[in-house]
């Protein structure tokens, strides 16, 4: 079981690819492609038939999580970087809710009712055509009736010379030799990477741990995606007024709040052996991990606005990366010893806010933000949703284009 998650890991380390597709070619197509074909591998989970097929599948399933990067990417398009954070924090959370959703819709409703009509092996095997449907049908309705921009879409803006023709390779360069993508791998790492082990971990804890049935493991362990009913979206809100009133110091000191707090919470959860306690750990603990979430891709926007995609499918793999690497942790050690590992890291990974140093904004102890910084962040200057590349990147710009 826990090599199929890792397999399910591995796949959306592709992400990686489509952020510098997504700056040369906008989010729309890509995104109801990849929804398209995951929900066509989700729809073949009746057909595995041994161990390897579980994690051959899962991987392609994995591959489904890579419409991440087409979300956040989406909407620093769509909203200006003074409100991304609260912006890509709903979108991503309730992306993550619906993590949540699934538990317990698939576990703890549609398996007991397909159940009453077959037997218990033909009702896992069927149950999942249900969400892969959906899927099918909101790619669709994605590539139909949406836009890559506010002004429209990609191809058309470049006909009409309304922004420029984007170099993937060069995007995917630029973001990719930025040392402040590198830290925000890091963290992503240890907040989605949790929640990534969390969804796989948390129903075999409380049925291992507690003793509980399938469907009541399942509607507990949802609670984690549920969070990001409103948790996700508070980081990312609180990013936001915090650098309206201290600037990008605002920013990461909410980053480094959240995940050092999210790390405390790992460790408290592993010393909690009473079940309502342990349920309200794992609730607070939860919200640590999605606000944190928030607050990474309130800074992504700022890294460097021409490669944004790149920035953000970068981005995006390290918590991925995280999820394989608690997954070796959970395979090789026991629950208990395997959450103190895993809130140690993450303690570890909070301190790298300390060196994140973004051009023309404060860092968390040193340097101040620009006079134009300042006056975006109080929200008296005018700019449009970053459709058009910025004026201070026009230099950056042409030379994509000469690549």
């Amino acid at each position: 079981m826990w090599a199929s998650s890792i397999a399910s890991g591995s796949g959306t380390i592709f992400m990686v690819v489509l952020g510098p597709i997504c700056d040369k070619y906008g989010s729309r197509i890509p995104m109801g492609v990849v929804l398209c074909c995951g929900a066509i591998a989700t729809a073949c989970t009746g057909l595995i038939r041994s161990a390897n097929g579980l994690i051959i599948l899962r991987f392609f399933i994995g591959l489904t999580g890579c419409a991440f990067v087409m979300c956040q990417f989406w909407t620093s398009r769509m909203f200006v970087k003074e409100v991304a954070g609260t912006a890509n924090a709903i979108v991503g959370g309730w992306g993550n809710l619906g993590g949540g959703v699934i538990q317990l819709v698939v576990g703890s409703v549609l398996f007991p009712l397909f159940k009453t009509g077959m037997s218990a092996e033909m009702a896992w095997r069927t149950v999942c055509i249900v969400p892969a449907a959906v899927g099918f049908t909101m790619g669709i309705l994605c590539m139909l009736f949406s836009d890559d921009a506010p002004k429209g879409n990609y191809s058309e803006l470049k006909k009409r010379g309304a922004m420029p023709n984007i170099s993937a390779a060069a995007s995917f360069r630029s973001g990719a030799l930025n040392f402040n993508t590198w830290w925000l791998f890091i963290h992503y790492a240890a907040c989605f990477g949790v929640e990534l082990t969390m969804n796989n971990a948390a129903s075999l804890y409380f049925i291992d741990i507690f003793g509980m049935s399938t469907e009541q493991a399942g509607a507990i362990a949802s609670l984690f995606g549920w969070m990001n009913l409103f948790a996700r979206g508070l980081g990312g809100f609180l990013s936001d007024k915090c650098n309206r009133y201290m600037g990008m110091r605002g920013r990461l000191l909410v980053q480094f709040l959240c995940i050092f707090l999210e790390g405390l919470m790992v460790i408290a959860f592993a010393h909690t052996k009473i079940l309502g306690l342990s349920i309200f750990v794992l609730v607070v603990f939860s919200t640590f991990v999605q606000a944190a979430e928030g607050s990474t891709f309130g800074i992504v926007p700022y890294v460097n606005p021409v490669s944004t995609g790149s920035i953000s499918g970068i981005v995006g793999v390290g918590g991925n990366c995280g999820a394989i690497v608690f997954g070796f942790v959970f395979r090789q050690l026991d629950y208990y010893w395997a959450f103190i590992i895993m809130g140690c890291i993450i303690i570890a990974g909070s301190f790298t806010c300390f060196f994140v140093k973004i051009e023309g904004y404060a860092g968390l102890i040193c340097g101040q933000d620009s006079p134009e910084a300042i006056a975006a962040q109080r929200g008296e200057t005018e700019k449009s949703a970053e459709l058009e590349i910025p004026v201070k990147d026009a230099e950056v710009a042409d030379e994509f284009n000469k690549d």
